[in-house]
C-alpha cells in the first residue's frame, strides 16, 4: 500500500532531522565534566562513532543524543558532572512527570523550576511577565566554574536552556519562538548553531542568561498525557537534544550539503537538484524559514573558520583553501567583515584570553 501525503511528509521531516548535525563545540562542552572527573571519553566516543580529530567536523544529531545518554550512564549524573553535586539518574523523568497534569504552561514551568531548585541548586531558573513580554532567566546561585568562559559553564547554560525550552515545546505540542536570548559569556566558536537551536537574535553580555518571548505563550494549555509521556521518555533524556527547531529543517539540510561538498562550492541549482526540488521552490522554502542560500553559505564558512582558528594552528592559507576561497586575500576580506579583525588577530586574542584564564602561556594546538 502506497503511503499517503501525510505519511510522506512525516517521513521527509524525520529524514531531515536524521540528517541534522551538531557543531563539535557542543560535544566538547558535554565532555568537560567527564574529563574533570578523570574519565577517559574515548570508549564513549568510539561507541557512538564520534571523532574529535577534526574540531571543525559536525556530529549527526542521533549520535550526539546517544553520547548524551552514555555520558549520563557513565557518571550516574544527568547534569554531566558540571555542578557541585550530581543530578541523579531519573531526574529528567521526574521533572516531566511533575509538569504533567498542569493546566497551563505557566503552571507547568513553575513546577519545573521548583523541582530544579532541589536537584540543581547551582543554577536558578525563574520566569517573569513584563507587560506583553515574558523573560526566562537562568542565573548562577553560587560559583562552581573555573571562569566566565569555562567550556563547562558555557555548556551548562546551553544545556539547561535547551532542556527547559525543549520540554516546554513538547508539553504544549508546538514550537515556542524565543524573541531573543542574552547569553552570559563571550560568543563561542559554534554560536552560529544558536540560530538553529534557540533564536537568530542571540547576544553575549551580562551575568545571567535571559530568554525573552511573548507572554501569551505561558497561557497555552498542556496537551500531553501519561501515555504520550511514556513514549517521549524512550531514549530520554538524550532525546531532548533531537528537538531542533522544526521551522529550520531546510536550512539544516542545505547547510549540511554545502559543508560536505567543501572545498567545492555548490551552486543553489546543484543543491536544489540534490534535494529533488526546483531552484524556485528551494528559494521559497529558505525564505519561509527566514534565510537564504547566500546567508547559509556564508554562515557555514564562518562556522568552520571560527572553529579551526580557535582549536587548531592550521595555516591561514590552507584554511582558506579548505573553505573553497579562490585565494587567501578573499578569505581575509570575508573574515574581517564577519569579526572586525584579521584571522591572526582573532587567533592571538583567543590565545591571550586562554593564557589569562590558565595563568600561563597558552598551549599551542597541534598542527594539522
Amino acid at each position: 500500500m502506497l503511503p499517503n501525503k501525510r505519511e510522506r511528509q512525516r517521513g521527509h521531516r524525520q529524514a531531515a532531522r536524521n540528517q541534522a548535525t551538531v557543531a563539535m563545540g557542543f560535544v566538547d562542552g558535554m565532555l568537560s565534566g567527564l574529563r574533570r572527573r578523570g574519565h577517559d571519553p574515548t570508549p564513549l566516543l568510539t561507541a557512538t562513532g564520534i571523532s574529535l580529530a577534526d574540531v571543525a567536523s559536525r556530529v549527526p544529531v542521533d549520535r550526539y543524543a546517544a553520547l548524551y545518554n552514555l555520558i549520563i550512564a557513565e557518571l550516574d549524573d544527568e547534569a554531566f558532572a558540571l555542578f557541585s553535586r550530581p543530578m541523579p539518574t531519573g531526574s529528567f523523568e521526574f521533572l516531566c512527570r511533575g509538569m504533567l497534569g498542569a493546566a497551563t504552561l505557566d503552571d507547568a514551568l513553575a513546577r519545573a523550576y521548583r523541582f530544579l531548585r532541589i536537584v540543581l541548586p547551582d543554577l536558578r531558573v525563574s520566569v517573569r511577565r513584563d507587560g506583553t513580554r515574558a523573560e526566562l532567566e537562568i542565573a548562577e546561585a553560587q560559583p562552581v566554574f573555573a571562569g566566565r568562559e569555562d567550556p563547562a559553564r558555557v555548556f551548562a547554560f546551553e544545556w539547561l536552556l535547551r532542556l527547559v525550552h525543549g520540554v516546554a515545546c513538547w508539553f504544549v505540542g508546538r514550537g515556542l519562538a524565543l524573541d531573543s536570548v542574552r547569553f552570559p559569556y563571550v560568543r563561542p566558536a559554534h554560536a552560529d548553531d544558536y540560530a538553529l537551536v534557540y533564536t537568530e537574535r542571540s547576544s553575549f553580555e551580562g551575568d545571567t542568561l535571559l530568554a525573552r518571548f511573548h507572554d501569551n505563550l505561558l497561557d497555552l494549555p498542556i496537551r500531553r498525557d501519561d501515555p504520550a509521556l511514556g513514549r517521549f521518555l524512550e531514549g530520554a533524556p538524550g532525546r531532548i537534544s533531537m528537538l531542533y527547531r522544526r521551522d529550520r529543517e531546510m536550512v539544516l539540510r542545505v547547510r549540511d550539503l554545502l559543508r560536505a561538498a567543501l572545498p567545492d562550492n555548490l551552486s543553489i541549482e546543484q543543491v536544489a537538484q540534490q534535494l529533488h526540488l526546483s531552484t524556485r521552490t528551494l528559494h521559497r522554502r529558505l525564505e519561509d524559514e527566514g534565510s537564504s542560500f547566500r546567508l547559509i553559505k556564508e554562515a557555514t564558512r564562518r562556522d568552520i573558520a571560527y572553529a579551526r582558528l580557535t582549536k587548531t594552528a592550521q595555516p591561514i592559507a590552507q584554511l582558506a583553501a579548505d573553505l573553497g576561497y579562490a585565494d587567501t586575500s578573499t578569505f581575509y576580506r570575508a573574515f574581517v567583515a564577519w569579526s572586525g579583525q584579521s584571522p591572526e588577530q582573532f587567533r592571538s586574542q583567543l590565545a591571550a584570553r586562554h593564557g589569562a584564564m590558565t595563568g600561563g602561556k597558552p598551549q599551542r594546538s597541534e598542527r594539522r
